[in-house]
C-alpha cells in the first residue's frame, strides 16, 4: 500500500508554531494507508454534521511537592512543559472549554493536545484529530484528522475508531469503505461504546459489510437502545416485532417505540402509531395514535395527517380535542446519548449503512 506522507498530501510541515519540532510532526502523519486520502475536497466537507467533540476532563494530577495536593494551575503548566502528559491533557481540556481558572484559548489548546499526541498518546491523536476536523486553533484539515483518528484507533482508543468509523462510512476526510467502517464500529465495539454497538449490530441486521446474523445483532442493538440512543430503540421495536434475534414480544416492542418516540424520533412514532390505530398486535389506543400522528405530522412526516383523519373518524369530538391539547403539550426527553450522536454525527446513522 502507498504511504501518505505529508508531501503526498500536498500538505505544509509547518503544522503550527506550537509544535517545534518538525520531524516529530511528520511521524504523526506517516505509516499510513492510501485509504486515507479524502473521497472529496476539504473545502465541500467544511459543512460535515461531525464535529467530535465529547471531550472528557482528565483525572487531576498533583504537585512534585505535595504528593496529595492537586496541582495548581500553574504547576500543571510547569509539569507540561516538561512533558507530563497528564498535564498536557488537562491544560488541553481546560483551555478548550476555559476550565480549571483558563480563559479559553485555541491555540493552547491546540499546542497541548498536539504536545501529548507527539507522545503517541492515543487520547492526544483523538483530541488533535478533532481539532483539526473541526477547525479549532488550526486550519481546518479533515484529512489529518482521520490520519490522528485512525493512528488512537490503532493504539487502542475506541472513541477515535468510532470517529474514523463514520469518517470511512460517510466518505467524509476518508475515502469511503463500509467495511473498514464496520471493522472500526467492531473494534470500539469491545469497550462497550454505545454507538459503536449499534453501528455493529445494525451490520449485522441488515447485512452491510457482514453476513446477516440476529443473534449476533439483537444484544447489541439491545445495548445501545437500554443506554437511551433512539435510533436503536426504534431498531430494536422492529426485531421484537419481527422475532429477530429475540423471541417476538409486542410488550417489549411498545415499550422500546415509546421510548423512541418521546424523544422526538419519527419512525418510532408512526411505527407506533399504526399498531396503536389498527389494535391488532397490541390494545388499540386511538386517542395516543391520534397524538402521535399529529406530533408526526408537525415534524415533516407526509403521511401523518392522513392517517391521523383516518383516526379522527372513529373519535368522538371530545376525544380529539383532548388528544390535541396533549400533542400540544408534548414536550420531547432527549436522552444525552442520543443529543451527543445527533449533533456528532448525524439524525440518522443508519443511513450510512445503506
Amino acid at each position: 500500500m502507498l504511504k501518505i506522507s505529508l508531501i503526498f498530501l500536498g500538505i505544509c510541515v509547518s503544522i503550527h508554531s506550537a509544535l517545534a519540532n518538525e520531524e516529530a510532526v511528520i511521524s504523526l502523519f506517516e505509516g499510513t494507508s492510501e485509504a486515507a486520502a479524502p473521497s472529496k475536497p476539504a473545502e465541500e466537507d467544511k459543512d460535515s454534521l461531525f464535529s467530535f467533540l465529547n471531550f472528557k476532563m482528565p483525572e487531576k494530577i498533583f504537585s512534585d511537592s505535595e504528593e496529595k495536593k492537586p496541582a495548581t494551575i500553574e504547576d500543571t503548566i510547569k509539569l507540561a512543559d516538561k512533558g507530563n502528559l497528564q498535564a498536557q491533557l488537562i491544560l488541553g481540556y481546560s483551555y478548550l472549554y476555559g476550565e480549571n481558572g483558563l480563559t479559553p484559548n485555541y491555540d493552547k489548546a491546540f499546542e497541548y493536545y498536539g504536545k501529548a499526541a507527539l507522545q503517541n498518546d492515543p487520547t492526544g491523536l483523538n483530541n488533535l484529530g478533532s481539532l483539526y476536523y473541526g477547525g479549532i486553533g488550526v486550519s481546518r484539515n479533515p484529512i489529518k484528522a482521520a490520519i490522528l483518528f485512525e493512528k488512537a484507533a490503532e493504539l487502542g482508543n475506541p472513541e477515535a475508531a468510532v470517529n474514523i468509523g463514520f469518517m470511512y462510512a460517510s466518505g467524509n476526510g476518508a475515502k469511503q469503505d463500509i467495511k473498514k467502517a464496520i471493522d472500526y464500529f467492531e473494534k470500539a465495539s469491545e469497550f462497550d461504546n454505545p454507538a459503536a454497538k449499534f453501528m455493529t449490530g445494525y451490520a449485522y441486521y441488515r447485512g452491510v459489510a457482514r453476513p446477516i446474523d440476529y443473534i449476533k445483532a439483537a444484544p447489541l442493538i439491545k445495548f445501545a437502545a437500554d443506554a437511551g440512543f433512539d435510533e436503536a430503540q426504534f431498531v430494536l421495536a422492529d426485531i421484537y416485532i419481527n422475532g429477530r434475534g429475540f423471541p417476538q414480544n409486542y410488550n417489549n416492542a411498545v415499550k422500546y417505540l415509546r421510548l423512541s418516540s418521546s424523544q422526538g424520533n419519527t419512525e418510532a412514532m408512526m411505527t407506533l402509531a399504526d399498531i396503536l390505530a389498527i389494535g391488532q398486535r397490541y390494545n388499540k389506543d386511538l386517542d395516543f395514535a391520534h397524538v402521535l400522528y399529529n406530533l408526526a405530522s408537525v415534524r415533516g412526516v407526509a403521511e401523518a395527517s392522513t392517517r391521523r383523519q383516518a383516526v379522527e373518524s372513529k373519535m368522538k369530538i371530545n376525544e380529539i380535542l383532548q388528544a390535541q391539547i396533549n400533542a400540544e403539550n408534548f414536550q420531547e426527553k432527549i436522552n444525552p446519548l442520543t443529543n451527543y450522536i445527533r449533533q456528532t454525527f448525524g439524525n440518522n446513522i443508519r443511513a450510512f449503512m445503506q
